[in-house]
């Protein structure tokens, strides 16, 4: 079996972009992973197919590794504007009712009722 060896410092890719990536060709070759020493990640390519160009896939890797950095440093660099936004967008979806219920300047007894939940089922839909 063909079999191709990178190894990988930590320094310069996360273990998070390693895996990920790794996970990718997990279709196209075996891959071991170790750690052979401090800072370094060991990773072992063995061809699922005699016709398997490894290179070519070592190549692949590569790119895929550092689309994954990239995205990976993306989603750090844009956390917390996509924590506010998420935060706005669940905020305006509630109504006016539930702004107002959870005002903490505001306080409400039961019989206050402003969801108008309160309501007999008689007095809602009348006799029947």
């Amino acid at each position: 079996m063909q079999e191709l060896k990178l190894v990988i410092k930590e320094e310069l890719y996360s273990r998070a972009a390693i895996l990920k990536a790794a996970y990718v060709f997990s279709d196209q070759a075996y891959i071991y992973l170790d750690v052979p020493s401090n800072g370094e990640i060991s990773i072992r390519f063995r061809a699922k197919k005699t016709d398997d160009n490894l290179e070519k896939i070592e190549g692949e890797f590569m790119n895929e590794l550092l689309q994954y950095v990239l995205r990976l440093q993306i989603a750090k660099d844009n956390q917390k504007i996509r924590e506010q936004i998420v935060e706005q967008a669940l905020f305006a979806s509630l109504g006016k009712e539930e702004r107002i219920l959870n005002n903490q300047d505001e306080k409400f007894e039961f019989e206050d009722d402003p969801l108008g939940i309160a309501i007999p089922w008689e007095d809602k839909y009348g006799q029947k």
